[in-house]
């Protein structure tokens, strides 16, 4: 019988498929099949500046080749704006948001923190373009209890600006839509890397502001590279090849799964890890260094 547990991967297609993102989509699909659940894929390309169509295709097919299928259909978030706006003009009726012409160099003069010139009642309506920012001023306080980090504190009096929510160039901001859209498909586990834990403090409170309720969260170790830097695009991760089997399994010891033949078929070593899965076994710690081994996974 099908739990309710339902997780999800949410890659931003701004190239093909590393192994940092590997070693996150296998964790998030394991506790998902493990608690016997669903795991969906969703694709993050709300920022169109950077995302490429190309790079959506290439990502999918990858996690395909591992046996990493989404149960249900694929959404992309470049199809989602008119439903990210209305969540966005929710907010603004509650006066949870403001109008902001800001830049970053203008900023700067308060050391990055807003000023609230934009915010305040007397202000008028901006006449040139405008991003919509997050009111940070109440007090609220969220606690977490990570299997993996432990028992977290997110404080929102701890956010140094009010997150943008909507750009100037109209594209909505990564905050907004994946608070809206693991609302809208259902989803109330996340598996995700220690690096988005910065990310947190305001999701969670645009949950409380829109009254739904978050998810759980498990932040697993994000895997770096020979230099110490977290495996991404940014610094340059290669792809990695599709359907390769010491590929996988190496993705695998990452996340403390071991001792699974290499003659195996990739859906049945998939298999094999499902029933090894323990998230409890995961090191508690945010970060875990490549082993040298193992650099030409990533240059």
């Amino acid at each position: 019988m099908q739990s309710t547990y339902h997780g999800r991967f949410a890659p931003s297609p701004t190239g093909p498929l590393h192994f940092g993102s590997l070693v996150a989509a296998l964790a998030s699909y394991l506790d998902a099949k493990k608690n016997k659940g669903r795991w969906t894929i969703r694709i993050e390309d709300v920022d169109g500046s950077r995302c490429k169509p190309e790079f959506s295709q290439s990502i999918i097919t990858t996690l395909e080749s591992y046996g990493l299928y989404s149960d249900t259909p694929i959404l992309d978030q470049s199809h989602r704006s008119d439903t990210y706006e209305h969540c966005l003009q929710t907010l603004n009726k509650q006066d949870k948001v403001f109008r902001c012409v800001c830049t970053r160099q203008s900023l700067k003069h308060y050391a990055g923190k807003h000023p609230h010139i934009c915010s305040s009642d007397n202000a008028p309506l901006p006449s040139s373009p405008y991003s919509w920012r997050l009111l940070t001023e109440e007090t609220a306080v969220f606690n977490v209890d990570d299997p993996i980090q432990g028992h977290l504190i997110f404080d929102l009096a701890s956010l140094k600006n009010n997150p943008i929510l909507k750009r100037k160039d109209g594209y909505f901001s990564y905050q907004l839509a994946v608070v809206v859209d693991d609302h809208d498909q259902g989803i109330n586990h996340l598996v995700r890397g220690s690096d988005l834990l910065d990310t947190t403090t305001e999701q969670l409170y645009l949950y409380t502001l829109l009254n739904w309720e978050a998810p759980k969260m498990c932040h697993i170790p994000v895997i770096l590279d020979k230099n110490l830097n977290k495996i991404s695009k940014q610094n340059h991760a290669k792809a990695i090849q599709e359907a390769d089997t010491n590929t996988l399994l190496t993705a695998l010891q990452y996340l403390e799964i071991r001792d699974i033949s290499a003659y195996l078929p990739i859906n049945d070593i998939i298999l094999q890890a499902v029933n090894k899965w323990d998230i409890n076994r995961l090191p508690r710690t945010k970060t875990i260094p490549l082993k040298p081994e193992d650099y030409w996974l990533v240059s």
